[in-house]
């Protein structure tokens, strides 16, 4: 499954410019403007992380961190203050109360990104692995290399980018739409067929004659990582 991050912000701008980034780094993103909308959200599914705005309308972000905090269900739930309030007395104020991280506005996004994924390291590696594996093939992040049964695969920059996309979500279908927007970005203008261009090439570099295909063709939805992927016997 995808991580999930959860936005609680009420500026709408700063809302979509964390959700275009965070997308862009393959996080799945819901988002709410108000605290005690978020509160509600939190009682019905929990997600892998939260970035939370101290100034809230409806319930404080302090009283949400609080409410967090004291709930089983969320109680090590990691969560980044995001607030305009960077005097030390403040920033003590959201650690105290249960904020594992801190960031004042303006802030980097490049930055607030390298945040993410190292609370996300720490509290869930598996999310953040530097290695994906799936059946007989390894997707190196580091590295940038794949391996299948041993052997080195050799991919372009996009269809590297393309098959580590699907194998963070095995089993989603993504349509060419989505695929556009996570592998290339949402500012590029592509041709929706250039998709199933890639994935062919993608397919002749992974497979051979008789490997398994990991790379699902769902007809008039897109393309999956097949979840039950194994190589073949």
């Amino acid at each position: 499954m995808s991580t999930r991050i959860l936005i609680v912000e009420d500026e709408e701008a700063l809302t979509l410019l964390l959700r275009y980034n965070l997308e862009a780094e393959g996080f799945e993103v819901d988002a709410v403007a108000r605290g005690d909308e978020a509160d509600i959200r939190l009682r019905e599914q929990v997600p892998d992380l939260v970035l939370l705005d101290w100034m809230m309308p409806g319930l404080s972000g302090i009283e949400l961190c609080r409410r967090i905090r004291a709930r089983r269900e969320t109680e090590r739930l990691p969560v980044i203050m995001l607030t305009a309030r960077g005097e030390e007395g403040d920033r003590v104020r959201g650690l105290a109360t249960g904020a594992d991280d801190y960031i004042v506005k303006p802030f980097s996004v490049p930055e607030l990104l390298a945040r993410v994924r190292a609370l996300l390291r720490r509290s869930k590696p598996a999310h953040v692995a530097d290695l994906l594996v799936a059946g007989d093939i390894e997707l190196d992040r580091v590295s940038h290399r794949v391996r299948r049964d041993g052997r080195e695969l050799h991919l372009g920059p996009t269809e590297f980018k393309l098959l580590e996309f699907l194998m963070q979500s095995p089993g989603r279908v993504f349509s060419r739409e989505q695929l556009l927007d996570g592998v290339w970005g949402h500012d590029v203008y592509i041709d929706e067929r250039t998709v199933d261009v890639h994935i062919g090439r993608l397919r002749k570099a992974i497979n051979r004659a008789r490997d398994a295909d990991p790379i699902r063709t769902v007809r008039g939805s897109g393309y999956s990582f097949d979840e039950m992927f194994a190589p073949e016997p």
